[in-house]
């Protein structure tokens, strides 16, 4: 069990006296061009184990099967074991409290180059994936809202693949998604990963995936953040509905 005061403590100091401006500024740097910068950064290691233990333990409690495909996105699949935003907040202590730590945020908002608010959208505030079968992917999609912050818990090698690709500066329309114009139109910049990584992403405006595990487990916690433009837009929620929805007994 970890102490939250403790933990929060720690990420303050760290993000006070490690997190140097050239980080910073590298890290803002690529994400205006790329859509996406590492941050790993962002939190100390306590943090991050602190953070891994307990999706970990959520994955074994939770873990949901799922394999789906979304006319909104083209039918481009989703194949994992989950764990919802409302399991996370139910059974876990961790995740919860960093979701909203004020030294997170401040520093996304730096890198972002604006404010970075907690999603007003709550299934999509944290999300656990875990990609553990042969083929298991989260193809090519969009994001509701602007930003979203992965912690790296667990990823194989490049070469048995769970690295992320991206297309930024692209453009969803739920009823003409057109992903394969997209991908020959555009360059597709990819992402190899290791664990303790943290990404921060501008989800809805850059098509992203997660290349098929062939072998190995790709585990992370997908933290889901707002613009300032987004607190006051009217938002569909079609694939995240569907992508967490409670399945039913019997069927997990």
């Amino acid at each position: 069990m970890f102490d939250s005061r403790v933990l929060y403590q720690e990420l303050r100091e760290h993000v006070e006296r490690d997190v140097a401006p050239d980080d910073i500024a590298t890290a803002r740097r690529d994400f205006s061009y790329l859509g996406h910068a590492k941050v790993s950064f962002v939190a100390p290691d306590s943090v991050k184990k602190a953070v891994a233990d307990e999706v970990n333990e959520l994955i074994d409690k939770a873990g949901t099967r799922r394999d789906l495909r979304f006319a909104e996105t083209d039918y481009t699949p989703r194949r994992m074991r989950n764990v919802t935003r409302a399991e996370i907040a139910e059974l876990g202590t961790v995740i919860n409290g960093i979701y909203t730590a004020e030294p997170i945020l401040r520093v996304l908002s730096e890198v972002a180059g604006e404010p970075v608010h907690p999603c007003p959208y709550e299934p999509e505030q944290f999300v656990i994936t875990c990609l553990e079968k042969d083929g298991d992917t989260h193809g090519w999609h969009w994001d509701d809202f602007t930003f979203a912050l992965v912690w790296v818990v667990e990823c194989p090698p490049v070469e048995h693949g769970g690295f992320v690709q991206c297309v930024p500066n692209t453009v969803w329309n739920k009823e003409r998604p057109e992903i394969n114009r997209a991908l020959v139109s555009r360059p597709i910049y990819s992402m190899e990963l290791f664990p303790g990584d943290l990404y921060l992403m501008r989800t809805n405006t850059t098509l992203h995936r997660v290349a098929p595990v062939r072998q190995g487990r790709r585990k992370i916690i997908n933290m889901g953040y707002a613009s300032t433009s987004d607190l006051t837009r009217d938002f569909t929620h079609e694939t995240m509905d569907q992508l967490w929805a409670t399945v039913p007994a019997g069927e997990v």
